[in-house]
């Protein structure tokens, strides 16, 4: 499979309620990062793994989504005019970056439920299912492996994270078994947010899936689970433990990953990625040390 022919399937249907008021009639995939909006760099992320169709299921008062991705005539002619062309690219940028298409959500009813809305877009394709809330570091691709795993193995795959295991109640957990590459493992079940006592190992999920279009079929028999919505979790549980002809993997991924869904992982995922760019960090790393002197 070509990724040209994988499509991504991006969930931005939550109300964000943690980040009240700033959400209140902003979606939370727009606050800036930096100087973009979250859900920019999860679409990059995308086209740099060959991903241009990316399918975005929204829910109510998402208008801004749609409006960030469109071109903006009026803003670009005043740039025009004024000769500046550094900041007409970066705003024809989120407009020339893929196809952005959008379908609502309807009633909210879980991250399963939003990828199952995305069955008649993606048909017998394998697709990606990236979730807003993670940011994986450009210099760090995960999509990539995933896809390649896919491609080898016909199999679904989800995106892993070594957890400390205090931590692991707040992820749904996988139970693995080795494979002959150190960073892929076959998953055999998976449970959502276990206590730690409880948790098979510390292999968290994180926002980013492979799934072949079986998913579907195992979406539309899923009971309402934790929250009383559709799981996605439970699905892949599903797919991982009944004896079928789709087995599910796992990537480990090791890079830099930034959680945005968190306000205090939000202001370092902020942080971290102005400390990096050259034309901030060498103002800003400096003024890190002095600031966390007074502290």
């Amino acid at each position: 499979m070509e990724p040209a022919k994988i499509k991504a399937v991006m969930p931005v249907a939550g109300l964000g309620t943690r980040f009240l008021p700033a959400t209140k009639a902003t979606p939370k995939e727009m606050l800036p990062v930096v100087d973009k909006p979250a859900i920019q760099y999860v679409v990059e992320e995308a086209v740099a793994a060959g991903i241009r169709d990316v399918l975005m299921i929204i829910g109510r008062n998402k208008n801004a989504i749609a409006n960030h991705f469109d071109s903006v005539p009026e803003l670009e002619e005043k740039l025009t005019a004024k000769g500046d062309d550094s900041k007409l690219g970066r705003v024809r940028k989120s407009s020339d970056l893929a196809d952005v298409h959008l379908l609502r959500q309807g009633e909210p009813k879980g991250l399963g439920h939003a990828v199952y809305r995305a069955k008649q877009h993606v048909g017998d394709s394998p697709f990606a299912v990236m979730l807003g809330d993670d940011l994986i570091d450009e210099r760090d691709p995960l999509l990539p492996k995933m896809i390649e795993v896919n491609e080898q193995k016909k199999a679904m795959v989800v995106a892993l994270m070594e957890v400390e295991p205090e931590n692991i109640s707040l992820y749904g957990c996988a139970s693995v078994e080795k494979t002959d590459d150190p960073d892929v493992v076959k998953v055999v079940d998976l449970v959502e947010k276990p206590a730690q006592e409880d948790a098979p190992s510390n292999l968290a999920i994180i926002g980013r899936y492979l799934l072949t279009p079986e998913i579907f079929d195992v979406l539309e028999r899923t009971e309402p689970g934790k929250g009383n919505e559709i799981q996605l979790t439970d699905a892949l549980k599903d797919v991982a433990t009944d004896d079928n002809n789709v087995d599910v993997y796992g990537v480990i991924f090791r890079g830099r990953r930034y959680d945005t869904g968190d306000k205090l992982d939000y202001i370092k995922a902020i942080m971290r990625l102005a400390a990096d760019r050259e034309d901030l960090g060498p103002e800003l790393r400096p003024w890190f040390k002095e600031f966390a002197a007074t502290l």
